[in-house]
């Protein structure tokens, strides 16, 4: 598959419609606080500005891939923009609770629908090799960076303009992306004497993965040993082992698991897991302990991340040349050692902490690390994959880094609160309680990091790191 003459344009714009969509997932955390006030947001329902977005993005990337591959990735990537660009709209001008969340999940479904078109159109205009790599690693570095990005994009909207802003702004770059998108970006799909519709697996994967998000989004707040928890995780279970099953049966599926012989597109996916879990909980716990315990205001909180935006920026570059030399598998290796490095480093963290010595070594260090690791992974996961199944690669590793940074959120709330009552219960001051509380949940995420590392250097190989020949069936 020869690269496109235009391909860096092309590039230009799906990654900034990408990048927007990157930036919703943390730009709110930090107005959190003034939607509530301007909403009357009641304290259990606010955490669903957060959570209806996380859910309909996770749930629905699969299908949003598959349906790129089949009906045409730049139709489908100009619905997303469409859709998102409206609901931030929507968001902006909500005036209760109710509207805004209602907003925030089909901005989410608009997200989910971006993405792995985005990703799958990128592919197919970048032949495989240093030149796809470089692309690739540009957009290891949009994804790795956007979360820090958005915590200071939304400080600052936040405080200059107001919290409808962080929506607002959504609308002019949607709109700009759908003008250009016709012009520079062709039309691709899957090319074949005849395509069905797997409506059955659509359903059962996209309910599946829903249920999964919002139910270890909801554990840390309804305890993961109650009834409803379990309850929840086998329904949502029996929906993916439903979805296994009927893809193992109808001719031509949703997810065909042909693309998981190549051994490193599936480590790809573990290790992306992994690492979504170690990223996104890692900016809410410093968000939470900057703002709770140091008493930033939402702008400086914003501000500190610069170091660590900045720093995968640059370091992004590096890490694609490596990995076009190397391989990702010691890159990815290097990424998770720092990742996991920088996690311990804050699970010493003070009360009195300061930016310069207790925190800007390990935003570094997370910088260097989320290049080091999101660039090699991003390549590695689009290692040998076919062009007509490239929406369906890119659903894949996207969903696996939602689901692990919806895990590691869970996961880290679930240790905070847990030490953080019980140090209370000792009698310890507020700020000491927060700070202990957060020092083990990134202890939590340091073993998160370790098996991230495992799966690295166990399940990924350089030498699937070429052009491979379609293992599919004609049809497929």
């Amino acid at each position: 598959m020869p690269s496109n003459p235009h391909r860096w344009r092309i590039l230009a714009v799906v990654a900034t419609a990408f990048f927007m969509t990157i930036l919703d997932v943390s730009i709110v955390n930090v107005a959190l606080p003034s939607i509530s006030r301007a909403l009357h947001f009641s304290r259990e329902n606010l955490q669903w500005v957060i959570t209806a977005y996380s859910i309909a993005f996770g749930g629905f990337l699969l299908l949003a891939g598959r349906a790129a591959d089949l009906l045409g990735r730049r139709r489908v990537f100009m619905v997303g923009v469409a859709l998102f660009s409206i609901a931030s709209l929507v968001c902006g001008l909500a005036s209760s609770e109710g509207m805004l969340i209602v907003a925030r999940a089909v901005q989410g479904l608009g997200g989910a629908i971006i993405t792995p078109a985005a990703l799958s159109i990128v592919m197919t205009s970048f032949e495989e090799g240093a030149e796809r790599n470089k692309a690739l690693g540009i957009w290891g570095a949009l994804g790795g960076s956007g979360a820090a990005v958005g915590v200071l994009a939304g400080g600052v909207l936040t405080k200059y303009l107001g919290w409808e802003w962080i929506f607002f702004v959504n609308v002019p770059v949607g709109a700009l992306v759908l003008a250009l998108t016709p012009r520079i970006v062709p039309e691709s799909k899957r090319e074949g004497a005849e395509r069905s519709y797997d409506a059955l697996g659509a359903v059962l994967v996209s309910g599946g993965l829903a249920l999964l998000v919002y139910t270890i989004s909801r554990a840390p707040d309804v305890g993961w040993a109650t009834a409803r928890t379990i309850l929840l995780l086998v329904a949502s279970g029996a929906l993916l082992v439903g979805f296994l099953v009927n893809e193992r049966r109808v001719h031509d599926p949703l997810m065909p698991f042909h693309i998981f012989r190549v051994r490193t597109v599936a480590g790809a996916n573990v290790v992306g897991l992994l690492l979504g879990s170690v990223i996104f909980a890692n900016f809410f716990l410093l968000t939470l302990y900057v703002q709770n315990v140091l008493g930033y205001s939402a702008l400086k909180t914003g501000v500190t991340f610069v170091a660590t935006a900045g720093t995968a920026v640059v370091a992004a570059g590096v890490a694609q040349a490596l990995t076009t030399r190397f391989g990702p598998r010691p890159i990815i290796a290097i990424g998770l050692a720092l990742l996991t490095g920088a996690m311990i480093w804050y699970s010493q963290i003070p009360v009195h902490g300061s930016f310069v010595s207790n925190l800007l070594p390990g935003y570094v260090m997370v910088g260097v690390g989320i290049a080091f690791a999101f660039v090699p992974v991003s390549i590695a996961a689009l290692a040998g994959v076919v062009e007509r199944e490239a929406g369906l690669a890119s659903g894949l590793i996207n969903t696996s880094q939602q689901i692990g940074g919806a895990l590691g959120t869970a996961v880290a709330s679930t240790i905070f609160t847990s030490h953080f009552k019980s140090l209370r219960l000792d009698g310890k001051s507020l700020p000491v309680a927060l700070t202990g509380g957060y020092s083990w949940a990134f202890w939590g995420l340091a073993v998160f990091g370790v098996l991230a590392f495992i799966a690295a250097i166990t399940l990924i190989r350089r030498e699937e790191m070429s052009p491979a020949p379609s293992t599919a069936p004609a049809g497929n």
